[in-house]
């Protein structure tokens, strides 16, 4: 088996600073040919209410040769799209919004929506949040499961939501809301921070896992979402244990530290460098 394989994704997240064309026109630059859209409002905007046409991504598919593989919905706190949001109210908001996420998906052709625990209020049993998780995931993926469209869901850190942060915990949420469109997203930084591995997650999951934030993390400092040679992790010893589970999705650079918002496509430009010189190993 050859090395190198696996293709990187390159996300918008830490080009908020930055029109959305010019993270297209980056990316191209630096080799990427796929992309994943996080839908920060200031390169596309969605709501509850609706959302910009997808022929604004189509069009920068088409000038630039890159596809959008899949779309990120804005979700953790202080976002107010909360999968375990408890106000009923908000619930309605909070399922119309990923409903048109879904959809967002659905007219991009793309091969999945990220979809998180959602969190807990400090001064409430974690396990109430997590029955409301349950109940929204339910619906969700049952919308998407009638779009054809899979969602796939990552675990999140401590201090982002206390409901699922490790790969059993993860495990728990989806065996209870029982439904096939509900996949899974390995993102190496929470894997990491829960002292979970990539085997872990296949061990647990084997195809369910359909999709990777593919990041380089500081153990040490506790940081993640880095661009790769930023951290302590081996990219070539993580893409061989996710060949060798015979993984057939993506792996999106997901970076997210303020470092890199000055300038992004440096920050996509040496993991892509990086991701070069591992591809060139010769075959295991």
């Amino acid at each position: 088996m050859k090395t190198g394989t696996l293709e990187l994704a390159a996300m918008n997240c830490h080009h908020r600073f930055y029109e959305l064309e010019d993270f297209f026109s980056s990316a191209k630059q630096n080799g990427y040919k796929f992309v994943e859209i996080w839908t920060g409002p200031q390169h596309y905007f969605m709501d509850y209410h609706g959302y910009e046409s997808v022929e604004k991504l189509k069009k920068l598919e088409e000038k630039y040769d890159i596809k959008v593989i899949g779309i990120c919905p804005e979700q953790t706190n202080p976002k107010p799209n909360n999968m375990a949001a408890k106000d009923k109210e908000m619930q309605k908001r909070v399922l119309r919004y990923f409903q048109n996420a879904i959809d967002v998906a659905c007219g991009i052709q793309a091969n999945q929506v990220v979809v998180t625990s959602g969190w807990a209020f400090f001064n409430e049993p974690v396990e109430e949040a997590f029955q409301r998780s349950v109940e929204m995931l339910k619906k969700v993926a049952g919308y998407a499961e009638s779009k054809n469209m899979n969602l796939a869901i990552e675990a999140l850190q401590p201090e982002e939501s206390l409901i699922a942060n490790s790969a059993s915990e993860l495990k728990k949420l989806i065996d209870a809301v029982d439904n096939t469109a509900l996949k899974v997203c390995l993102d190496t930084g929470a894997m990491a921070r829960a002292g979970d591995f990539i085997q872990t997650y296949f061990d647990l999951f084997g195809d369910k896992v359909i999709h990777a934030h593919f990041v380089d993390v500081d153990m040490e400092k506790e940081i993640t979402h880095l661009a790769w040679g930023d951290g302590t992790r081996n990219m070539s010893d993580d893409i061989r244990n996710f060949s060798q589970n015979n993984y057939r999705g993506i792996l999106s650079v997901e970076c997210v530290h303020g470092k890199y918002f000055a300038k992004p496509f440096e920050a996509d430009r040496q993991s892509m460098e990086i991701y070069l010189k591992q591809r060139a190993l010769p075959s295991l």
